[in-house]
C-alpha cells in the first residue's frame, strides 16, 4: 500500500490510500474546523466540507490515471457541485444534476475529514479521539472481548487508544455500506484489527454478524477491509467497497474474491 500526499495551492494536504483487494484508491484530507454542535455554526462546517470535496475533486481531475476513476467524474472540474443527504443521512456529491462520485465525511479532533473515491463505491471514512472512551463507557454494549483483546494486543494495553481504534473501524465501515449506525447493532460489525504495515496504517478486516448480515447478505462471502491510522490522539479509518466488484464475484464463484472472514457468530460482548 502506498500513501501519497500533495500540497494544493490553498495549503490543505490531499492525501491517497489504497486498496489493492477492492482495486480502488481513496483521496482524503482535512481542515482546521469547530465541530461543535451549536445550530449556528451548522452552516460553515457544511461549506468547510463542500470546500474540502471541491479541493479533492480537483485533484482527481488532475491526476490522470487515477485508479478506477469513472471518466465522467474526472473530467471538467468546472461544473458546479453540491451535497445532499439520503434519509439514512448518507452524503452524496452531486455534479451540477447528476450523482457524482462517492463521499464520506468525519468530524472529530478539532478538524473536519472528507473522504472522495473515483467512482461509487461505498467509502466511509471516520475518527474517533481516545479521550471519548473513558473506564465508564459502556464497552459491552459495542465491542466483542475478541476484538478488544486483540486491540488492545496493538495499543499495549491501553484500553481508550484500542477502543477508538475499534469504535472508529466499525464506524469507517457502516458509512461504507451506507447505513452507518441506523440499522444495524455496533456488536454486529466485527472487527480483526492486524498490525502496522511499514508506512503506518492498520489493515483491518470486518465481518457482518446477526441483523448487519440479514441486510447485507452478499457480505457474507467476504469481508470489508479497513485501514487506520493514529495522528495525536486519534484513530483515522477509512474503509472502502467496491459493490460492482462484489456483484460481478458473486454471479461469478463464491470462492472467487479475497479469503473469507473467519465465522463471528461466536465473538462474545464485553462483560
Amino acid at each position: 500500500m502506498r500513501e501519497a500526499a500533495i500540497k494544493n495551492c490553498r495549503e490543505i494536504a490531499v492525501n491517497a490510500v489504497s486498496f489493492p483487494d477492492q482495486r480502488g484508491t481513496v483521496l482524503y484530507a482535512s481542515s482546521p474546523g469547530d465541530t461543535e454542535t451549536v445550530a449556528g455554526r451548522r452552516a460553515s462546517r457544511t461549506a468547510d466540507k463542500i470546500h474540502l470535496v471541491s479541493i479533492l475533486r480537483e485533484h482527481l481531475v488532475a491526476m490522470a490515471g487515477f485508479p478506477r476513476t469513472d471518466r465522467r467524474f474526472s473530467n471538467n472540474a468546472d461544473i458546479p457541485i453540491q451535497v445532499v443527504h439520503d434519509p439514512l443521512g448518507r452524503p452524496q456529491l452531486l455534479l451540477g444534476e447528476t450523482q457524482g462520485p462517492a463521499i464520506s465525511f468525519s468530524e472529530g479532533g478539532g478538524k473536519i475529514w472528507a473522504a472522495l473515491c473515483g467512482d461509487t463505491s461505498g467509502i466511509g471514512i471516520d475518527t474517533a479521539a481516545t479521550d471519548e472512551f473513558p473506564k465508564e463507557y459502556p464497552f459491552q454494549r459495542v465491542f466483542h472481548v475478541q476484538e478488544l483483546q486483540k486491540a488492545l494486543g496493538l495499543t499495549s494495553g491501553d484500553l481508550e487508544k484500542a477502543s477508538a481504534l475499534l469504535w472508529s473501524i466499525k464506524e469507517a465501515a457502516v458509512k461504507a455500506l451506507g447505513c452507518a449506525f441506523h440499522l444495524v447493532d455496533p456488536r454486529h460489525i466485527c472487527v480483526y484489527p492486524a498490525a502496522a504495515e511499514k508506512d503506518g496504517w492498520y489493515v483491518s478486516k470486518v465481518g457482518l454478524s446477526g441483523k448487519a448480515l440479514v441486510r447485507f447478505p452478499e457480505m457474507a462471502s467476504r469481508g470489508l477491509e479497513v485501514r487506520s491510522l493514529f495522528q495525536e490522539k486519534v484513530w483515522l479509518s477509512i474503509a472502502l467497497l467496491n459493490w460492482q466488484l462484489i456483484k460481478t464475484e458473486m454471479i461469478g464463484s463464491p470462492d472467487s474474491g479475497p479469503e473469507r472472514v473467519s465465522d463471528f457468530s461466536g465473538f462474545e460482548p464485553v462483560p
